[in-house]
């Protein structure tokens, strides 16, 4: 009898253990539904960010655990979910496929191409969250990121593998800021990746057809969630978007990343956390909201290998206050924030880019020689002239000397704006900046100055090419290109004709 009860024990624990029973799989049962999220109850050993499936045909991916049940939110809002129904485990977490593919594509936030091509052919598959390289495997940022973007590159400049915030109020051009960075790319061996948060389907087409207009798709992916989609997809569609950036950047590439917005990305994870009873703390954002951004941004960097991630998160704030919230958060993972001020914006001055308040805290150090050395003083004549424009606005009677200074200053204003869609690679900058460093913009009237450096630029590419060619080659401006540079814009002055406005 002993014998017979040891054998019915030895059996119960082959079949427990999946000896005997090899497709055993571990199932549960759904007890709650509703907005998108489900309660589990059965899955005892399943982990976090697990990927589950849905007997009714919907997938999900576990986003709380509980003693007596998990909480998964489910990626679609058309396939029902009911309770009382079976959820298996997938035993593994949420990975998406890869692939060189992926280039010109547009994809959701489960890596489906949703542009009508036909499918991609993946090579590998990556999950959506692992471990980020390590400090050893790091190396500082010193290549500069070319963004083509003069008020960019001069006062806050950007290097391969820097976070650079781009904060704003609605409607002051964070995305058509973007929009020209990611076109200049071309031909730089830069792959992008535009990640849009919740941002409504019309916009993204906009999107693409300008991409595919200036040939920039072919070496941009855009990741879409849209507004309409379930909240699980604008949760991990950044995820997702630095996943596929880093298979690149694995591959030898250097990545610009742009996650477009992550104050959408904020409130998909408050009402997550709010819907599984998280306790809300400022604003009603759970206390983790800052680690669900750090563990993003700090994925972006540079590796020893040379391959890069840049990441330019853009946040959305409210009537110019930078104080709330996720903003604060985010200016203090990033390197730096360039901030676009609605102001400037109406005044005309686009990019609207405030100097006083952006700053960059690792461009610097990967900004090309050439235009180091004709902004030396830039940021510091822009303060002087913001300054004494107040003081002018009230009637205020200033010397001769402040006179000057408050001319220069609308000169490099002037300078610095650009219409949008045009970029400027660092050699036309360098050569509109140094007019303005040598004060021949102040012999030129407000109106004309922008119309004479680029004209300028364009005499030199033409009849002065090697010069041209040598700064680009070299990335510097020697005191011998400086003296040459001085006789051609005398030379230029003397050819120069004012554009007739009454045939306008």
């Amino acid at each position: 009898m002993s014998l017979y009860s040891a054998d019915l024990v030895s059996l119960f624990e082959q079949a427990l253990q999946g000896t005997l029973i090899p497709d055993l799989q571990e199932i549960g049962v759904v007890v709650q539904v509703g907005d998108g999220v489900c309660k589990i109850h059965g899955l005892t050993s399943v982990q976090l960010n697990e990927l589950v499936q849905f007997d009714g045909g919907n997938s999900g991916i576990v986003f709380q655990i509980a003693e007596e049940a998990v909480s998964v939110f489910v990626f679609e809002r058309n396939i029902p979910v009911m309770e009382r129904e079976v959820v298996r485990r997938t035993g593994s977490l949420y990975k998406i496929p890869l692939g060189s593919g992926l280039l010109g594509r547009v994809i959701n936030a489960q890596a489906r191409v949703i542009d009508g091509r036909p499918a991609i052919k993946t090579e590998t598959q990556y999950p959506i969250e692992h471990e980020i390289p390590g400090i050893i495997e790091r190396t500082p940022i010193n290549e500069s990121l070319e963004t083509g973007i003069i008020a960019v590159d001069t006062l806050v400049p950007i290097g391969r593998g820097q976070r650079e915030l781009i904060i704003g109020n609605r409607g002051t051009g964070k995305t058509s800021l973007i929009r020209d960075i990611i076109v200049h790319q071309k031909g730089k061996d830069i792959i992008c990746v535009y990640v849009a948060i919740a941002q409504r389907q019309a916009h993204v087409a906009r999107l693409i057809n300008h991409f595919e207009l200036h040939d920039a798709m072919k070496y941009t992916i855009i990741v879409s969630a849209q507004a309409g989609e379930a909240v699980l997809n604008h949760y991990i569609a950044p995820y997702v978007g630095c996943t596929i950036a880093e298979y690149f950047r694995d591959q030898g590439h250097d990545v610009l990343i742009v996650y477009d917005d992550l104050s959408n990305h904020a409130i998909a994870f408050r009402e997550m956390s709010l819907l599984v009873r998280r306790s809300p703390g400022r604003e009603a954002y759970p206390g983790d909201v800052f680690y669900l951004h750090s563990r993003l941004l700090e994925r972006a960097g540079r590796i020893v290998r040379g391959s890069s991630i840049t990441a330019l998160p853009i946040v959305q704030v409210q009537s110019d206050d930078i104080t709330a919230y996720i903003p604060t958060n985010l200016i203090s993972i990033t390197d730096g924030q360039i901030f676009l001020d609605t102001q400037l914006f109406n005044r005309n001055i686009r990019p609207a880019v405030n100097a006083e308040l952006s700053v960059s805290r690792v461009g610097g150090a990967a900004q090309t020689l050439a235009i180091k050395k004709v902004t030396k003083a830039l940021r510091l004549e822009l303060a002087q002239y913001q300054e004494l424009r107040v003081f002018a606005q009230f009637g205020a009677e200033l010397d001769d000397v402040s006179k000057k200074k408050l001319r220069r200053g609308e000169r490099a204003v002037a300078l610095l704006k650009q219409p949008e869609g045009t970029t400027y690679s660092f050699v036309d900058q360098t050569l509109m900046l140094f007019l303005l460093q040598e004060q021949i913009l102040d012999k030129i009237t407000l109106d004309q100055v922008s119309i004479f450096a680029q004209q300028f630029v364009s005499y030199i590419s033409a009849v002065y090419n090697d010069l041209y060619n040598l700064i680009a080659r070299t990335k510097d401006l020697t005191e011998e290109n400086r003296a040459q540079l001085r006789a051609i814009a005398t030379e230029f002055s003397k050819l120069f004709i004012a554009p007739d406005k009454t045939a306008w």
